[in-house]
C-alpha cells in the first residue's frame, strides 16, 4: 500500500463534505496509539495531547466521531509485544506508533492493519519500509532525523567541554538506530581527538554500571542518543551525569527540562 493511502486514513478524511460525514456518523472510526513511555510521563502526555488536538483541528473528536485507544508500554518490551498483539486483534482503522521500539512488534503482529509511525530514525535500515519514496507494506510515517546529525552531537559536546577526550555513548543496541547512531559518532571521533565507548541502556542496572565504570577515568563526557529506553530512564541518566560530573549532550529538550 502506498504512503498516500496511509496518510489519508489519518488525516485526509477531514476533507470529506459535511453531508458525507453525516452519513458516516453511525460508524465510529478507531485509532490505536502505541506509546513508548509510561502513562505518567509528562513528555508522553504532551505528545498525546498534541496528537489529539491535531485530530480535533481536522474535525475528529475523541468519543464523538473517533475512538482513540491508547496503550503505554513504559519501555517494557514484553508489554509492547502484548499491546501490539491487542491492536492486531482489534484491527482499528490505523495505529499510530511512536519510535522503533513499538513499530517492530506491531509489524510482527500484523501485516494488514495500517501503521503510521513517528520518531523513527531509520525505518529502511530497521526493515519497516522498503524505501523512503515507496514504503510498501502496511507502514509509513516520519523520520526523526538523518543519521549524519549524530556526528554533530560529538562536535557539540566538544564545544561545551573542549577538554573531553573520551565520550560514552548511551544507546539501545537492540535497535538499528542505536547501532547506526553509534557508528556515525565513531566515524568522526578520531578527527575530533575523542575515544568513544558504547554504554547500553537496556535496563537501569546496566546504565548505572556502565556510566560508573566509564566515569572512573578522567576527561569524559556523555552523549545520550535517541531511543525509547533512554527516554524512559532519563531521570536516572540525568542523575548519573550530575553525580559523576560528566558534561552531557542530550538528544531531546525534555532531558534538559527534567534537569539535564
Amino acid at each position: 500500500m502506498k504512503r498516500r493511502q496511509f496518510m489519508s486514513l489519518l488525516g485526509a478524511t477531514a476533507a470529506w463534505p459535511l453531508g458525507a460525514r453525516a452519513q458516516q456518523r453511525e460508524r465510529m472510526r478507531r485509532i490505536g496509539v502505541l506509546m513508548n513511555q509510561a502513562a505518567d510521563d509528562p513528555e508522553g502526555q504532551a505528545r498525546l495531547v498534541a496528537f489529539v488536538q491535531g485530530m480535533q483541528q481536522l474535525g475528529w473528536t475523541d468519543r464523538r466521531n473517533v475512538h482513540i485507544d491508547t496503550r503505554w508500554a513504559a519501555g517494557d518490551a514484553e508489554r509492547m509485544r502484548k499491546y501490539a498483539a491487542e491492536f492486531a486483534a482489534l484491527a482499528p482503522d490505523v495505529v499510530l506508533a511512536t519510535g522503533s521500539f513499538g513499530v517492530g512488534p506491531l509489524l510482527q503482529a500484523t501485516r494488514t492493519v495500517p501503521i503510521v509511525f513517528v520518531i523513527v530514525p531509520d525505518p529502511v535500515g530497521a526493515g519497516f519500509v522498503d524505501s523512503l519514496a515507496r514504503p510498501g507494506g502496511n507502514a509509513t510515517g516520519f523520520l526523526q532525523f538523518e543519521y549524519a546529525m549524530s556526528g554533530k552531537w560529538l562536535e557539540l559536546l566538544k564545544q561545551i567541554a573542549p577538554g573531553v577526550t573520551r565520550a560514552g555513548v548511551l544507546r539501545d543496541p537492540a535497535i538499528t538506530a542505536g547501532i547506526g547512531q553509534f557508528g556515525v559518532i565513531q566515524s568522526v571521533a578520531q578527527a575530533l581527538g575523542v575515544e568513544v565507548r558504547p554504554i547500553n541502556v537496556r535496563d537501569p542496572g546496566e546504565i548505572e554500571r556502565g556510566v560508573a565504570a566509564f566515569a572512573q577515568s578522567p576527561n569524559g563526557g556523555l552523549i545520550v542518543t535517541g531511543s525509547a529506553l533512554a527516554t524512559v530512564h532519563r531521570k536516572l541518566i540525568i542523575d548519573l551525569a550530575a553525580r559523576h560530573r560528566l558534561p552531557t549532550f542530550y538528544v531531546g529538550r525534555y532531558f534538559v527540562t527534567d534537569g539535564g
